[in-house]
């Protein structure tokens, strides 16, 4: 196994960031991470991200939820324990409404909380590119342009000499 995570460019600017991050895309890496201290509009398309389905997995959630939280009243009411209370009917759906509703949200946060713990690699205490001693100034001043080794394109020659044409200020090793 390789001790090495990866190389990473640092660079000035932000625009810098975005360059370096489409040229890498139009390179063919597949794997792309960047760093920034601060939100970069067109960043997320530079690395390649197309969307997420944490909606999806949250609308999936919520109706679960809706769904059973009317199950877990209407079958004791209807077939489990069956009572004539006040000449109602068995089945009366507005009685069930608040539990369901609130069981759907139930069941739609707690499914975006996992979904987005899960697309985004958490919980994950320790990430490689915190071994790499100029990388606390990602908070800062600085960008940083990360290609890993899982990159079916990695070869470290060559991406050495394409961070080098980035005119970075640095080329780093991110150890594992």
């Amino acid at each position: 196994m390789s001790t090495l995570y990866g190389l990473m460019a640092e660079l000035a600017t932000p625009e810098a960031l975005i360059a370096a991050a489409r040229s890498a895309r139009e390179a063919g890496f597949r794997h792309v991470e960047a760093y920034s201290p601060f939100p970069l509009e067109g960043l997320d398309e530079a690395v390649g991200f197309a969307g997420s389905r944490i909606p999806l997995a949250t609308l999936l959630g919520g109706i679960a939820g809706g769904l059973g939280g009317w199950f877990l009243q209407w079958y004791p009411a209807v077939v489990g324990y069956p009572i004539n209370s006040g000449g109602r009917p068995l089945d009366s759906w507005p009685l069930f409404v608040p539990v369901a509703f609130e069981t759907t949200v139930l069941g739609a946060a707690v499914t975006a909380l996992v979904a987005m713990l899960a697309a985004n690699g958490l919980p994950r205490l320790r990430h490689p590119v915190f071994n790499v001693p100029a990388f606390d100034l990602a908070t800062r001043n600085r960008f940083f342009l990360c290609l890993p080794t899982a990159d079916p394109a990695f070869h470290e020659a060559r991406v050495r000499e394409f961070l080098a044409r980035l005119q970075p200020i640095a080329v780093l090793e991110v150890p594992r």
